[in-house]
């Protein structure tokens, strides 16, 4: 394997401890991954180095459209912030505040959002304008544009 991509064009989301899970994988060492969930723990971190694992010096590339969301885009955002992935699709759809659907009664409940993603390494969150990709392309081209630029990259290690 020479580079690694993440389709997350479709993806609406997703528990942020997986998120952290499948990011563990992309480093060599503990990286601070951001959980908009929780305010930082020692489980802000991601559980890096894995044993046996050979993806932490591989190119990363993510697909992304404007369905991409919620923890898809968590995934993106730390990413891109810690400069380990290359984004290539549309920007994301913006859904970053983590909230709780409340039951009014047996016809009538509401979501109000509780939590703001704030990232150390950001200044603002995704919420409302989503995570920029860093190759603009519609999603329908984010692939064979994310292999092209993979191959790329692959010929010049």
């Amino acid at each position: 394997m020479d580079a690694i991509l993440f389709d997350l064009r479709d993806n609406r989301g997703g528990s942020p401890k997986m998120v952290s899970l499948i990011a563990s994988y992309l480093f060599n060492h503990p990286e601070y991954w951001y959980n908009p969930r929780e305010s930082p723990t020692p489980q802000s971190w991601t559980r890096s180095p894995v044993a046996g694992n050979e993806l932490a010096d591989k190119p990363v590339y993510v697909l992304t459209s404007a369905s991409t969301l919620s923890g898809a885009e968590q995934f993106c955002f730390d990413l891109k912030m810690l400069k380990r992935a290359t984004l290539v699709g549309q920007t994301t759809g913006g859904s970053a505040h983590a909230g709780v659907f409340h039951r009014i009664d047996d016809h009538f409940g509401m979501g109000i959002p509780e939590l703001r993603a704030i990232n150390p390494f950001a200044k603002n969150d995704w919420e409302g304008v989503g995570v920029e990709p860093d190759v603009k392309v519609s999603p329908g081209e984010a692939l064979e544009t994310a292999a092209r630029l993979a191959e790329s990259q692959v010929w010049k290690r």
